[in-house]
């Protein structure tokens, strides 16, 4: 699968997409990293949906939910609905990234036995973006900043709990892989607050600052930290290790004022954890 055609080309999309988890996937197993891969190009592939800013809230629910209901009447690779998808993007006729448009392809690059895992994460995540886009991304409480950062990334945390524990063998703790992603999103949240705002979204409840936004999501940074600091070195922990690293940096530089890291710090940050061959 590595050095096919196929895969190539999908590598060139995840590394167009993100190069923040392109490093770190690239550098997996050869099975782990196809998981893997198909299940960041999926989630991707929502995502763009859900942020899409040229598409309409009603559009957006619509959309995602019936991608989540196609994924849901899927059972085997060999067999996979991509004809369907074809036509659900040709009905809608919206203006679609390739990385959006190519889900079905993503879907079917992980090994055949574990491609129904990350279907059923895809799936999930599709429909609860579908509720967030729909209903305004409305957040009042911390329960709802928590049910947010879940749905969008403290799910995919979990997946990947499940893939090392699959692949590797790797037990870890699911409800530090939600804290895991949780900080991630929450250090998203932080550094796009400006053009969250211009676009009319606030994810901030009721009262927070930037203080309290940045409390929290160290919090669970640090959650994540203090659990990880138990594991062995294993690929997981390599995995994680630029994400990490880089929404560590990231709020020090919004704690600074700054709005975001130079493409020198993020480039010595990423060179400082690569492995020395």
């Amino acid at each position: 699968m590595l050095g096919t055609a196929a895969y190539q080309d999908a590598l060139r999309v995840l590394e167009d997409t993100s190069r923040t988890f392109f490093l770190p996937i690239v550098q997996l197993p050869e099975e782990l990293q196809t998981a893997v891969a198909s299940g960041y190009l999926c989630m991707r592939a929502i995502d763009e949906v859900e942020d899409h800013p040229d598409i309409a809230a009603a559009d957006k629910g619509a959309l995602l939910n019936a991608m989540s209901l196609l994924l849901q009447a899927q059972t085997t690779v060999e067999d996979f609905a991509h004809d369907q998808f074809a036509e659900l993007f040709q009905r809608f006729n919206l203006d679609l990234p390739e990385v959006t448009l190519r889900v079905g392809e993503w879907a079917c690059l992980a090994p055949r036995f574990i491609a129904p895992r990350i279907w059923e994460a895809t799936s999930g995540m599709a429909d609860r973006m579908a509720h967030w886009a729909v209903n305004g991304f409305k957040v009042i409480t911390q329960a709802d900043l928590d049910r947010y950062t879940y749905g969008v990334a403290g799910a995919v945390g979990l997946m990947l709990c499940d893939l090392w524990g699959w692949f590797e063998k790797v037990q870890i703790h699911r409800s530090h892989g939600i804290q895991f992603g949780r900080g991630l999103q929450l250090t998203n949240i932080l550094r796009n607050r400006a053009e969250d705002l211009e676009r009319g979204v606030n994810f901030y409840p009721q009262g927070w600052a930037d203080e309290d936004m940045q409390a929290y999501a160290r919090h669970n940074l640090t959650a994540f930290d203090k659990y990880a600091a138990t594991l062995p070195p294993t690929s997981f922990m390599q995995f994680v290790g630029i994400p990490r690293a880089l929404a560590w940096a990231t709020l020090d530089a919004l704690r600074e004022g700054r709005e975001k890291l130079s493409r020198t710090e993020v480039v010595e940050i990423v060179q400082g954890l690569e492995p020395r061959g």
